[in-house]
Order: C-alpha cells, then sequence, then structure tokens
C-alpha cells in the first residue's frame, strides 16, 4: 500500500515538473515570435544576435528599443492578471472573480483617464497611484454588492458587470467631452501592449515585484482558505489579515497592469481554472502556475493581434475577448461548479 502511494505522489510530482516545464518552454517560444512577428519579419538568428550582443542594425534597434519592452510587458502583465485572478478566486472562493469580474479594471481604467484629463502635466508614474486607488474603489463596491445576503457565483458576475458598465459609461463620457487630450486612450481602453517602451517596464516591475512576492507569501494561507474559515482559523490562520493583504497583493498586480496596458480582459479568469486543473488545488502551486500560463497567454495573444488587421496593429485585449468571452459564459452556465 505504501509503495502504491510512493508511485501515484511520484507520478504526481513528474506531472507537475511536466507542466511547469511546457509553461516554460512555451513563454519562450512566445517571447521569440514576438520579438520575430510584426509589419517586418525578422529572423530567428538576427534576433539572438540582437538580444546578446550590441548590433548597430535597423532590425537589431526594432528589437532592443520596440519588441523587447513590448514582449516584456507582455510577459509581466499576464503573469500579474493572471496571479491577481487566482488570489481573488481563492480568497472569494468563487470561480468568477476576476480583475474585470470584480469592477478593478473599469475603476483604475476610469482614474486613468481621470488623470489623464484633469492632471495632463503629471509624470506617468502618478497614473499608476490612480489606478491603485480605482482599482481598491471598484472592487470595493463590487464586494459590497455581491456579498449582500450571501456571494454566489451569479451574483457576482451581475454585481460585476453592473458597475463595469457604469463606470465605463463614466470613462467613455469624459473621453467624449475631452477628445483632444484622449486620442490614444481610445485604443487604450481595449487593452493594448503595443507602444509600449522601457520607460513603462521601469514603471510596472518595482510593483510587479511586490505583488507577485506577497502572492507567492500568501499561498499556503489561501490553500488554507479553500478549507473553510473555520478549519483554516483552527490552523492558526488570521483570515482578516490574510484577506487584507491578499487585496492589497490583487491592487498591486491589477493596478499596475492596467495602468500600463490598459485593462485586458478575461486572463484573470481563464488561468486560473486552467492552472487549478494542471497542477491541482494548492495555491503553492497554482500561483506560480498561473504566473507562468498568464505570461504565455498574453505573449502569443499579442503575436495573434498582430494578424488582425495586418500590418495595422490591433489591440491584444480584442484576442482575450474572443478567448475569455465563451469561457465566461461556459463557467456561468455551470453556476460555477467544477
Amino acid at each position: 500500500m505504501q509503495d502504491q502511494n510512493a508511485n501515484i505522489n511520484d507520478k504526481r510530482v513528474q506531472k507537475r515538473i511536466t507542466v511547469f516545464f511546457i509553461g516554460i518552454i512555451l513563454l519562450i517560444i512566445g517571447f521569440f515570435f514576438s520579438l520575430s512577428v510584426g509589419s517586418s519579419t525578422i529572423e530567428f538568428q538576427t534576433v539572438l544576435r540582437s538580444l546578446f550582443f550590441n548590433i548597430e542594425t535597423q532590425d537589431a534597434k526594432i528589437i532592443q528599443d520596440l519588441r523587447l519592452p513590448r514582449a516584456i510587458i507582455g510577459a509581466v502583465v499576464g503573469a500579474n492578471l493572471a496571479m491577481a485572478g487566482a488570489i481573488m478566486q481563492a480568497m472569494t472562493k468563487n470561480p468568477l472573480a476576476s480583475p474585470q469580474v470584480f469592477g478593478i479594471n473599469a475603476g483604475a481604467s476610469l482614474m486613468v483617464v481621470i488623470g489623464v484629463v484633469l492632471m495632463p502635466h503629471f509624470s506617468p508614474s502618478f497614473l499608476v497611484a490612480f489606478a491603485f486607488i480605482g482599482a481598491a474603489l471598484g472592487g470595493a463596491v463590487v464586494y459590497y454588492l455581491a456579498s449582500s445576503g450571501g456571494m454566489t457565483p451569479v451574483k457576482l458576475a451581475l454585481a460585476g458587470i453592473t458597475v463595469h458598465l457604469f463606470l465605463s459609461s463614466i470613462t467613455e463620457g469624459l473621453i467624449i467631452f475631452h477628445e483632444h487630450t484622449t486620442e490614444d486612450i481610445l485604443f487604450w481602453l481595449a487593452g493594448a501592449v503595443d507602444g509600449t517602451v522601457w520607460r513603462d517596464v521601469n514603471m510596472i516591475y518595482p510593483w510587479s515585484l511586490i505583488g507577485i512576492v506577497m502572492g507567492l507569501l500568501l499561498s499556503r494561507q489561501l490553500t488554507l482558505l479553500g478549507f473553510g474559515d473555520e478549519l483554516a482559523t483552527g490552523l492558526g490562520q488570521k483570515i482578516a489579515l490574510t484577506r487584507i493583504l491578499s487585496s492589497v497583493t490583487v491592487i498591486l498586480l491589477a493596478g499596475s497592469s492596467v495602468a500600463v496596458a490598459g485593462p485586458i480582459g478575461f486572463v484573470g479568469l481563464i488561468i486560473p481554472h486552467i492552472a487549478r486543473k494542471l497542477v491541482g488545488f494548492d495555491y503553492r502551486l497554482v500561483i506560480p502556475a498561473s504566473a507562468i500560463f498568464g505570461a504565455v497567454l498574453l505573449v502569443n495573444s499579442d503575436v495573434l493581434s498582430r494578424f488582425i488587421s495586418f500590418p495595422s496593429e490591433s489591440p491584444v485585449g480584442i484576442v482575450t475577448a474572443l478567448i475569455g468571452g465563451p469561457f465566461f459564459l461556459y463557467i456561468a452556465r455551470k453556476g460555477g461548479k467544477g
């Protein structure tokens, strides 16, 4: 019996190692395609030389100044949003929880637009602070509305959609009345990583690093929350503190991502479900798996978005919406079960 259990555990460990290995390989492949594919296709040999050697060619400049920061932003934002979704689903025990459904993206977007309209001379770093405030307000309103009388997946979806539409309508109104200062915002609101530069990488990475480290440190507590508040309390967990720190982590991850790339939807909804299917329900594995496969999804979605209206650019949010919309309806129809 012990030998059988040991074999089962060995197979489980091997499966999980394989999952992480495949995820990393897919991310590397997507990363190189992101550097190679575009309005002008660049050979892989040139991509490698541009990354590891200081060469002065037009293709090298395109890779180093345009495509490399874009690929990095895509990977970081994808990891951020997927981790935020996994933490939210663990914290609320609701499979429909995600930055978009919870109104976090819409709240952050509204505050960023307000910052652009009312304080156009502020540096971009201030927009991150605005995004944090909007993310916190949007999430708090949805949580308050959905938790009244007991939170269910359907109530969460209805509250999230209502708040999302309300905040989005205010955002669109601001854009209509300030067209001269918000011309580029319309493209950004669809969720876009093209046009990002090294300044955006420098702006997002400290917040992302803090959020990722906090998410990994909270992973054990989030696993215990899945067994119920009473059992988690009995095992010595401080439930209120865990939820507060988890909320701060979500705001850091989602708020910084929206400030740089706009409200990209569905990454935080899709990936945690896939991660749990692949590695189980231990959030010490789910959270890093979500980060890897979130980066895989967004980097490869960005590559696909370049072919929608080739040679023009299209927002990556279009691709994630095409993938995530049917997935959301599927989960909602199941009532959040499974």
